[in-house]
């Protein structure tokens, strides 16, 4: 059994430091007329920061004189709390205010601090939020001169792609580092249209290349491979699919030579023919813009409410490329069932989706990772058994959640037989093209277990298979328009 005494310790220690006796090490910190000579031990700055070790080593003499060092980038006021913490492990923020506690920061990250460094960055972001957006330049400038400071780095664009109409008001947008702007343009929860990123990416470029002007037309082609090497690390994180094929023609087009040939005819293609299919297995979805669209489902994204709902518009919607289109969402999602918390009985289904219209069914398919649903336009009833018509409905697949591109849209075909009402069926979309049921002869338990997926009222068939499937999770949502 050990014990440790580490706060008798770090008193002596403190002592030490307060001790002008025994000291071998000067150091000369400021800048003039704040300059202030401090005493130090060799042996306790080179093993507490490996900083200091590299300096003292690079500036050590013969042992009769005195080592001696410059930190003019620290005042003496922040030098003599970091002396406290190296010597004694002794650290207060104790009437402090934030500026100071700032400049603590930077200094520890100066001397390779990354103990303190690491709590100071938590503490900031844990206590002092408000203050770092008033100061956003001085949080963005110092965090991103530094390898170390990751944690600052994270909220600066965090903060950047949540309201990056206020930095770019506050802040010389081109004087970004490339590594800042990469860190920001790549997020898919960027808060601006994508061809306001496009914009934003052509403005950094002609500020790191100040010979060029801004109109295109006037460049050479040596002036467009100045400028594409200066853009190469963004322009794979634009998502040009997203635009519009107005904004492609007048903001994209003229600079055509910036981009690689084969994007630049895919692109072209996507707006002249809607039935060619992408190439490009990395093409980057469209942005989450909006995140108080967020819906309250376990099954499906944004990705996939945005192609519904342009399918229930039927907008874009026979185009291959839509799922790769700017986010389509015109309704609000409003969840009447959750398998995982409702249960998964006919019962539950008719007490929670009866007599509600415009309802969106999605179903994931257990073991398989499919998603399977449709959409009602008319409403569900309990019955002992009867078909109902409607105009308007669709069902549809998705391979799991991340592949949208290959969904099937399926639409009603027969509409007098669009659903079938019945007490022991859950959502029934022509009875046979895709029903929840329960069957007593096959399971006690009451929830569905005889689940079929198989063309009869609607135009295609929406699985590979017409096997029964059981599911893993099921949702219902009432949709209404914004």
């Amino acid at each position: 059994m050990s014990i440790q005494f580490f706060s008798k310790l770090s008193q002596n220690y403190i002592e030490i430091l307060e001790d002008n006796e025994y000291y071998d090490t000067t150091i000369e910190v400021g800048k003039d007329p704040n300059i202030k000579i401090f005493r130090a031990h060799m042996i306790i700055l080179c093993h507490r920061s490996s900083f200091l070790r590299r300096t003292l080593t690079s500036n050590k003499k013969n042992n009769d004189v005195l080592a001696h060092i410059k930190l003019s980038n620290i005042s003496p006021e922040t030098f003599q709390i970091i002396l406290r913490y190296l010597y004694g492990g002794v650290f207060s923020l104790d009437g402090k205010d934030t500026l100071d506690i700032f400049k603590l920061l930077a200094a520890a990250d100066e001397l390779l601090l990354q103990e303190l460094v690491d709590y100071l960055q938590k503490y900031l972001i844990e206590n002092k939020i408000e203050w770092m957006e008033q100061h956003f330049e001085l949080i963005h400038r110092t965090s991103f001169q530094s390898n170390n400071l990751s944690e600052l780095q994270q909220f600066c664009t965090d903060f950047m792609a949540k309201s990056p109409e206020k930095i770019f008001k506050s802040l010389d947008f081109t004087s970004l580092s490339e590594k800042s702007l990469i860190s920001l343009i790549k997020r898919d929860d960027l808060q601006m249209k994508e061809i306001e990123v496009w914009e934003h990416a052509l403005k950094w470029g002609l500020a790191q290349n100040q010979t060029l002007i801004s109109d295109p037309d006037t460049w050479t082609d040596d002036d467009f491979k100045m400028m594409e090497n200066t853009l190469q690390s963004c322009l794979s994180l634009i998502r040009f699919f997203s635009l519009s094929p107005k904004e492609f023609l007048h903001k994209v087009s003229p600079y055509k030579k910036l981009l690689n040939h084969q994007l630049y005819k895919e692109l072209l293609n996507s707006y002249m023919d809607p039935d060619i299919e992408p190439n490009d297995s990395n093409i980057l979805f469209p942005r989450n813009l909006g995140i108080s669209d967020n819906i309250e489902s376990k099954i499906v994204n944004l990705n996939i409410i945005s192609t519904i709902s342009r399918w229930i518009d039927k907008v874009d919607y026979n185009s291959k490329f839509s799922y790769l289109r700017e986010l389509y969402l015109p309704y609000k999602f409003e969840l009447l069932l959750s398998g995982s918390r409702d249960g998964f009985s006919p019962k539950r289904f008719h007490e929670l989706c009866d007599n509600k219209p415009n309802t969106i069914t999605f179903i994931k398919v257990k073991e398989t990772g499919e998603i399977l649903g449709g959409h009602n336009a008319s409403i569900w009833e309990s019955s002992s058994g009867g078909w109902s018509q409607s105009y308007y409905n669709f069902i549809f697949s998705f391979k799991n959640k991340v592949e949208i591109k290959d969904s099937i849209l399926s639409r009603i075909k027969n509409i007098d037989k669009a659903l079938y009402h019945y007490e022991y069926y859950g959502p029934a979309f022509g009875c046979f093209d895709l029903r929840l049921s329960y069957r007593s002869d096959i399971s006690k338990t009451n929830q569905f277990n005889s689940n079929i997926c198989k063309q009869a009222n609607y135009d295609k068939r929406i699985r590979d298979t017409e096997d029964k499937f059981y599911i893993e999770d099921y949702e219902v949502f009432q949709i209404t328009k914004k």
